[in-house]
Parts: C-alpha cells; sequence; structure tokens
C-alpha cells in the first residue's frame, strides 16, 4: 500500500535551524508563529478561533534520515523512535499542540511553536479537552527526568 499526502499549507516560524527551536513548544510558550494555508483549504479554519488550541500534524522536511532506534536530548540511551519524538522516523511526521492566538483569513497564528520555518502542514485539528486529556498518564523512560516537579535544563536549548 502506498500513501501519498500533500501539505495544506507552510508553518512559517522564527526558528531556521532545529538548534535554535525548544525541543517541545511549551518550553517557549511566548514564541508566536503562523500558519499560511493554501488557499482552496482556507474554509476548513471556520470556528477553530473557538478552541484555544490545536494539535498540528506535519512533515519533517529537513531530514532524510530514517531510525528504528535513537537518543533523545535528554539522555544518551537509546529508545526505540516510536518512545522518543525524534524528527528521524519512518514517515517523518510530526505532532505539535500549540496555544491558537487568532484566525485571519488563510493564516492561523499561534504560540508555542517548536517547527522550523518552512515546514509543510499536512493536517490541523482543535485540541478538545474532553477527548485529549487523559488521567494516570506514565510517561516512561521520561517520567525520571521530571521527578522533582521542575524542567530539565536541556529542555530548553536556546
Amino acid at each position: 500500500m502506498q500513501i501519498i499526502m500533500n501539505p495544506i499549507g507552510v508553518i512559517h516560524s522564527p526558528y531556521k535551524k532545529a538548534e535554535d527551536m525548544p525541543i517541545q513548544g511549551i518550553f517557549k510558550p511566548d514564541v508566536r508563529a503562523w500558519i499560511e494555508l493554501y488557499d482552496e483549504y482556507s474554509d476548513g479554519l471556520k470556528d477553530l478561533e473557538g478552541f484555544s488550541h490545536a494539535i498540528l500534524l506535519y512533515y519533517f522536511h529537513k531530514t532524510t534520515k530514517e531510525q528504528i532506534q535513537g537518543s533523545p536530548f535528554l539522555e544518551n540511551n537509546r529508545h526505540g523512535i516510536f518512545a522518543i519524538r525524534s524528527p528521524h522516523r519512518p514517515n517523518h511526521i510530526g505532532l505539535s499542540i500549540v496555544k491558537i492566538c487568532e484566525v485571519e483569513g488563510n493564516k492561523l497564528h499561534f504560540m508555542e511553536v517548536d517547527v522550523l520555518d518552512g515546514t509543510p502542514i499536512l493536517d490541523i485539528k482543535p485540541y478538545i479537552k474532553y477527548f485529549d486529556i487523559r488521567e494516570n498518564v506514565v510517561s516512561g523512560w521520561l517520567d525520571k527526568h521530571f521527578e522533582d516537579g521542575g524542567v530539565p535544563d536541556k529542555t530548553i536549548l536556546k
């Protein structure tokens, strides 16, 4: 089976290089970016402004590398690719939860960005508190890095 996807627009962010980004947008909450949807998809933004957050699905366009295991930012131990957030995934699909600032024509302005400028956007979904929040969540190997309730230094690169 072959799956063909086409981007619905492009993400514009202040991050030109991966080393300038936080490992997750929540660690740089005030950084702003926007999505410019292609005209044929702009009507799809109708009513999104009523939501506080959105889930972005995008294509990691700056990598061709694929790994089945890798070392995440917080440690040197290798983990399976499906247990880390590396861009070097088999299908190079990324996911971010962002805070919506404004919907303006074919643009979605948002904060809490961790995506490179020029990244192709594949889909946008509303974050729905009734569906997307889970209780008693366990975060595997990551939990030990957040035990004291603080944020590890390595999470904020710049």
